[in-house]
């Protein structure tokens, strides 16, 4: 009896202790959060409760497992698992507080600022400092793992000695990944790109949607995905549209006839703009800037407060422009001339009877040699 109520004491005592000191943690956190809702942190610490309470029960039960007195042949492993899970347990939950803390000082920050280029800007440092500590916690915890078995230790003075040589190979097969990842810190500590800026790589539109230590996504207007290595932004040219302020200028062309209205297209150009929210009201204007034989073109510039709403104005002018002249100046479009043109002062018309006479009368005459 006393083999079969020992185990269930040690065990069931360390798990019925570890829920209780969660659900009382947990109360705690509950009411904090409550009561100082100016900050997220209470709030983002009870989100690692389940490594919490997988470390009270791991310690609990490696603490007072070899009073349980049976299976002593796998106390061993028995022992070296629930090392395992403590570690990896803490890591866990080192990693959710790390991360905690990181978002409530990326909270108050944004709260306290309203530049949104220096909001993106910390977010994005926030993101990849909390990707650096995860992979730091994570990379400690393995290694302590490791460490936990006899062979790994008896091996440690052995892979010391080829540290070098393995350092220089892992330096030569990992250069790329090297690369990306010091271009990830380059990019959140040098303010070149940050998240939510609308860029132009490679030709596509799009917002940066997530940046890690090794890649870039950015998320197209049609909501495609585009991953590039971060490595690309810190060696190639790219629009940036929202670097500094995120007021644009933005240019409409037209090609119109020769005959067109261009004052009445100025007029009509600023009661669009009225009228559409999207502008921002700093400056606008329209010019003729090339001609061509049969059209000429007209450009309108046009000023929004930021990429999205300057695409907005853009194609709402082009649209109405081309439905005002359609309704009203029709003769304004562009078409193919088919007329006669106009001869120079002094040259006479002739029809078609006059023209095949003149060509029959030039044909039959003799020609002309020297003086006469």
């Amino acid at each position: 009896m006393e083999n079969v109520l020992r185990p269930l004491i040690v065990v069931g005592g360390s798990v019925l202790l570890t829920l209780l000191i969660g659900w009382a943690t947990d109360r705690l956190l509950r009411k904090a959060d409550e009561r100082h809702s100016e900050t997220p942190l209470w709030g983002l610490l009870r989100r690692g409760r389940i490594p919490y309470m997988l470390v009270l029960c791991a310690a609990m039960l490696r603490g007072s497992y070899d009073q349980v007195r049976t299976l002593q042949r796998h106390n061993a492993g028995i022992g070296q698992a629930l090392t395992l899970i403590l570690i990896g347990a803490t890591a866990w939950l080192v990693i959710r507080i790390a991360a905690a803390i990181v978002e409530t000082t990326y909270t108050r920050y944004a709260r306290a600022h309203h530049d949104a280029a220096r909001v993106r800007r910390v977010r994005t440092q926030v993101t990849l400092i909390t990707r650096v500590v995860a992979a730091v916690v994570g990379v400690v915890a393995v290694a302590a793992m490791l460490l936990t078995f006899p062979a790994m230790r008896a091996a440690g003075a052995s892979l010391l000695a080829s540290a070098g040589i393995l350092g220089i190979v892992a330096g030569v097969a990992a250069q790329s990944t090297l690369s990306n990842m010091f271009a990830g810190l380059q990019i959140a500590f040098g303010d070149m790109v940050r998240i939510g800026d609308t860029v132009v790589v490679d030709g596509e539109w799009g917002t940066v949607e997530e940046i890690t230590l090794t890649f870039l996504t950015v998320r197209t207007w049609d909501e495609r995905r585009i991953t590039m290595p971060v490595s690309y932004f810190t060696s190639k040219p790219f629009e940036n549209w929202s670097r500094g302020t995120p007021q644009m200028t933005g240019i409409v062309y037209w090609h119109v006839d020769h005959t067109a209205p261009v004052e009445l297209m100025r007029e009509r150009l600023r009661d669009i703009l009225r009228e559409c929210p999207a502008w921002d009201g700093r400056d606008y204007g329209l010019a003729v800037t090339d001609t061509t034989p049969n059209t000429m073109q007209v450009r309108a510039l046009v000023t929004a407060k930021d990429a999205d709403d300057i695409w907005t104005v853009r194609v709402t002018v082009r649209e109405q422009m081309i439905r005002w002249l359609t309704d009203h100046h029709p003769y304004a479009l562009p078409r193919v001339n088919t007329a006669d043109a106009t001869l120079a002062p002094g040259f006479r018309r002739l029809n078609g009877n006059e023209r095949d006479g003149e060509s029959s009368r030039r044909a039959h005459e003799p020609p002309r040699t020297g003086r006469g």
